[in-house]
């Protein structure tokens, strides 16, 4: 029997956990700006993004976790099939 993955299942295990990530990220540039822009530093392995910062938005906020959600449910889509693909 072969073991498929459900893309379901996780198309939406990986849209809610991106959209706790992303709720989390956009909650800590409201809470924290200055230390949510020295972590991103660090991610962006050192690059200065002092210069293209701009202010978020709680519009700019919602859409954005929005956005994720959706490149997440179609990132798991996208990677279940390919995965049962090879799998077969």
């Amino acid at each position: 029997m072969e073991d498929k993955l459900s893309t379901k299942k996780v198309s939406l295990s990986l849209a809610i956990v991106t959209g706790i990530f992303s709720t989390v990220c956009a909650l800590l540039i409201f809470i924290a700006p200055q230390f949510a822009m020295n972590l991103f530093s660090f991610i962006f392995h050192g690059i200065d993004i002092s210069q293209i910062v701009k202010p978020l938005t709680f519009i700019d906020a919602i859409l954005g976790i929005i956005e994720a959600i959706i490149l997440a449910l179609i990132a798991g889509w996208l990677f279940v099939n390919v995965y049962n693909f090879i799998k077969r």
